[in-house]
């Protein structure tokens, strides 16, 4: 896991190795820049190291008198791919690296070797027989890539920071800023990015960039994949335990120590769980021993708070864990430098998970395992339970029975799905009647789909990879292992939404491993800040002086006005929500991060 940076043809070297240097958050570790004799290319490389510590690791990396490489991820299923090339096509290995496999598989394969790999990357390959820069992105987009074209020379990195200096300007797009202030769901799967003359790499691609020109060719697709899924829900169950348990187990691989961001919710607790289940049953001799590393942001007094649940599961399993009290005061002061790191929009603030992340840095670990994804792929929304409503009611025969009542945790209403779902009875048959088939046949899994690969995953992807990656940690994710995303589009609605229950077959794994009493949860909260408490409290006073601020009152991206009343209003409301104080957050958003861009010139 690292920072990567890139031109070609090559550039002024004093200027590239600068703009290296503003990646050294992702790759405090060391970092390496090669270039061609003849200036064709040069590439530079921060190093997190993970995997081979030794010198032998070290990027840019060649191999083959021919290719060098920069590369940004882990290759989990590295050792079977070696493995493989060993036996097959006879080749021999100086490193322990899952880098010099990647070299090894494109010099025997071509660009098909990508779906061979199970993994997270962003990646630059310079061919010096054919003058080409081969470029790609893993299959969900959990590593960043982002390009710029400038004076006919194609410059990349790992974030948009490493590429600002090389820009006529910083300048914000503000169409998208705006776009994004109605909805900051909306571009991260898209190309386009919040400061003009950079473009982002999609996801679940390769490119080939040569003569000044990039041609760019997807190499994996959900919907074309072939996954055979057992008859019967049991049946399910039990393959997605396998494939979940083997997800982790491939990323339980490190040579540094590796741990999990608990949050007592159903995601985290069944990946420390199975976690714990693995290293008790089936270890890996290169698994490290102190795996037990369980990291928990409390709130004390917030309603987002999960502390209690977080220590049912560390108890369950027989670890301990370290519990952070997330103090706002204590970052405030840098929130536009954590703004300018992060780069983006977003509905709440990154503090608690800049803590948490720096805290599981200073604690000594290196890597964790945690759940994102789950959400997307099984159904975890109340919005989710909606189209599976719809879905139910395409039959005039469903029992609306198995929909019960759900709480919204946004706005802490309850919203009845059987009364919902009657409703769509009477006005949705006609219409699907007459539609084409949906991408999966069903309401739940088209909804999934565009959650997973268009508007929340690729914003959440983004916002963990910043947050870890700000203090050199690695985030690996079980749920997002590309095996299971495949088998969660061929299930049917009725495996991810039953019973009365969001993601049933995740729930359904997991009896016996997690405790039955956060395995039946029902409430949805994620990790987020509580900031209606917080303008209430703590940071009553930072608020204020800011929109009392004259840079605030000239601000470009936002209405003043607007932003200072709805502050304003959620303090003084004693009934304020979460949702209130979402708002006022996001709101104020722009302004921050109009602020931050100032530190780019720094």
């Amino acid at each position: 896991m690292c920072g990567i940076l890139g031109a070609f043809p090559s550039i002024q070297i004093d200027h590239f190795t600068n703009a290296l240097h503003k990646l050294t958050h992702r790759g405090p570790d060391g970092f390496g820049i090669w270039e061609h004799p003849q200036q064709r290319c040069t590439l530079g490389h921060r190093r997190l190291s993970i995997i081979d510590l030794s010198n032998n690791g070290k990027q840019p990396m060649h191999y083959a008198n021919r290719y060098t490489i920069t590369f940004n991820g882990e290759i989990y299923n590295y050792k079977e791919l070696k493995q493989h090339l060993i036996t097959e096509k006879g080749c021999s290995f100086h490193s322990q690296s899952d880098t010099e496999v990647v070299l090894a598989l494109y010099t025997h394969y071509g660009a098909s070797f990508l779906s061979m790999l199970n993994g997270m990357w962003a990646m630059a390959i310079f061919d010096e027989h054919t003058n080409e820069l081969f470029i790609s992105r893993d299959r969900i987009g959990k590593k960043p890539f982002f390009y710029t074209w400038q004076k006919g020379a194609f410059i990349f990195a790992s974030e948009m920071k490493a590429l600002y200096s090389f820009l006529p300007a910083i300048a914000p797009n503000a169409a998208l800023v705006q776009q994004a202030k109605k909805n900051v769901f909306t571009y991260e799967a898209t190309d386009e990015c919040l400061i003009n003359g950079i473009n982002r790499f999609p996801a679940a691609s390769y490119g080939l960039v040569k003569n000044g020109k990039i041609s760019v060719s997807k190499f994996w697709d959900v919907s074309n994949a072939s996954v055979n899924v057992p008859a019967t829900y049991n049946e399910q169950v039990q393959a997605f335990k396998s494939l979940f348990t083997d997800a982790c187990k491939l990323r339980m691989r490190s040579d540094v120590t590796i741990g999990t961001a608990l949050s007592g919710g159903i995601d985290s607790s069944a990946t420390i769980s199975t976690m714990a289940a693995i290293a008790n049953t089936n270890p890996e001799t290169d698994f490290p021993n102190d795996w037990q590393h369980a990291f928990v942001a409390s709130f004390p007094g917030a309603s987002i708070d999960e502390t209690d649940d977080a220590k049912k599961v560390v108890d369950n399993i027989g670890i301990n864990a370290t519990y952070l009290n997330i103090n706002p005061l204590l970052s405030i002061d840098n929130i536009f430098q954590y703004t300018y790191m992060f780069e983006e929009l977003y509905i709440t603030s990154p503090i608690p998970m800049v803590q948490l992340y720096g805290a599981i840095k200073q604690n000594g670990t290196t890597v964790t395992l945690d759940g994102h994804g789950s959400d997307e792929l099984f159904g975890g929304y109340p919005f989710d339970v909606i189209a599976k409503a719809k879905d139910d009611a395409l039959n005039p025969l469903a029992i609306y029975q198995t929909l019960q009542t759900c709480n919204n945790a946004t706005t802490g209403k309850a919203v009845n799905l059987n009364d919902i779902a009657n409703q769509l009875l009477k006005n949705s048959k006609s219409v699907i009647k007459g539609r084409k088939p949906a991408l999966y046949n069903s309401y739940l899994n088209t909804q999934l789909h565009q959650s997973t690969f268009h508007t929340i995953l690729p914003t959440l992807l983004r916002n963990y990879d910043r947050y870890s990656m700000m203090n050199g940690v690695e985030i690996r994710m079980p749920f997002l292992d590309y095996r299971i995303i495949e088998f969660a589009f061929a299930l049917p609605a009725n495996a991810k939404v039953r019973n009365g229950f969001t993601k049933a077959i995740v729930r359904d794994a997991m009896k016996g491993v997690i405790p039955e009493e956060i395995r039946t949860l029902k409430r949805k909260i994620g990790f987020n800040s509580p900031f209606t408490e917080w303008i209430k409290g703590p940071l009553k006073v930072w608020i204020l002086d800011t929109v009392n601020s004259q840079d605030f009152k000239k601000a470009q991206f936002i209405n003043p006005l607007e932003v200072a009343n709805t502050i304003d209003n959620t303090i003084k409301n004693p009934h304020a929500t979460y949702a209130d104080g979402e708002k006022a957050w996001t709101l104020l958003m722009p302004f921050i991060w109009e602020k931050s861009l100032q530190l780019a010139n720094k």
